[in-house]
């Protein structure tokens, strides 16, 4: 299992943390998830799903990742 916590723009609200879970609420290997406004908290299984993976779901959402 692994867990990265991902830096968010765009949120404002409710709506926007809500919008994020459901996004990764179906994706397959994702145990886990933490969502605030501005970040996300992800626990999942990486021999199913990569980081890279979530990071395209958050921002196919409407919502833009902020890489390091």
């Amino acid at each position: 299992m692994a867990e990265t916590k991902i830096a968010i723009e765009g949120m404002s609200c409710q709506h926007c943390v809500m919008a994020i879970k459901k996004a990764l609420g179906g994706v397959p290997g994702i145990l886990e998830t933490d969502v605030q406004i501005g970040s996300a908290l992800v626990k999942f299984d990486d021999s199913k799903v990569k980081k890279e993976d979530i990071e395209t779901k958050i921002e196919k959402a409407g919502y833009k990742v902020v890489r390091k």
